[in-house]
């Protein structure tokens, strides 16, 4: 109490726990903006191009030299992170733990990484047994995998290393968490899944639509394990993982990149966070 005071003073304001740091209040309209200004404005353009090529042929990325389709690749990221880090900012001012870079307990969150997989393989396998899809895609083709080292290696690390972390960054990261600020857990996941196979099939041709229900229901399994956990690090790990075996089945000798990208990634997703990042906050705000 003060000297010549009746009144006490006021209590020491006490430390915050962790864990209990509040999330900037995405919403659901902030999403759809990332959205429509991401994604949106690539699909719009790849459109126009092919609307104004006189030979609809030349507008198909299988026309595009590797080294241009790799460079459009990571400006096509760069813009949807930048749009992502845009729309964030008329929140809150950005940080890493907001977008889900955040540590979490590891083997927790390996169980659930690990369900995520076995579950999504099985469903694909039923799908597949089911629907008897015929097409193949041509992502890898397209990255020149298979005309040089090089270019083996380039494209391995943009389907293991880069897409896995902006991906995840743009799709559930912001995506995903701009949805959960109004939306449920499932329409939030059913949403962002659907939207997730839809925008590749937008960039990588229409012709394997059959393709589109495995990819959604992958999107949809990211979400789930990312909001059991609260860390972007357990999608980005399964991302990288199954890209990783894709590419190596996908292409000659991608074994050797996707043996050495692989686990590279998911050993960077273990031990990143605990060096880098803070404790796991709640995913919803």
């Amino acid at each position: 109490m003060r000297e010549g005071s009746l009144t006490p003073p006021p209590p020491e304001v006490p430390e915050r726990p962790e864990g209990l740091y509040r999330l900037p209040a995405w919403k659901p309209r902030h999403g759809a903006l990332a959205f429509i200004f991401g994604p949106g404005v690539f699909v719009a353009i790849a459109g126009l191009t092919a609307l104004l090529v006189d030979d609809p042929e030349t507008a198909d990325t299988e026309a595009l030299s590797p080294v241009a389709v790799v460079i459009g690749t990571l400006v096509q990221n760069l813009w949807f992170l930048g749009v992502a880090l845009l729309l964030a900012r008329r929140v809150a001012r950005p940080r890493f733990w907001h977008f889900g870079f955040a540590r979490t307990a590891l083997w927790p969150a390996v169980g659930w990484s690990a369900l995520g997989l076995v579950s999504y393989y099985l469903l694909s396998a039923t799908y597949s047994a089911i629907v008897r899809p015929d097409g193949e895609q041509d992502t890898l083709e397209v990255l020149g995998a298979d005309q040089s080292t090089v270019a083996l290696l380039v494209a391995g690390l943009m389907v293991i290393v880069v897409a896995p972390v902006f991906e995840e960054a743009f799709f559930r990261g912001f995506f995903y968490r701009a949805l959960r600020g109004r939306l449920s857990i499932w329409w939030a996941a059913g949403i962002n899944g659907a939207l997730f196979g839809t925008i590749h099939f937008a960039f990588d041709g229409w012709d394997n639509l059959v393709f589109l229900a495995p990819l959604a229901i992958l999107g949809v399994i990211f979400c789930l394990v990312y909001e059991r956990t609260g860390s972007l690090y357990a999608p980005i790990a399964m991302h990288a993982f199954n890209n990783a075996l894709a590419f190596s089945v996908g292409v000659d000798d991608g074994w050797i990149v996707a043996l050495i990208a692989g686990p590279g990634m998911l050993l960077a997703c273990v031990g990143v966070p605990r060096i880098l990042s803070p404790p796991a906050r709640p995913v919803a705000a």
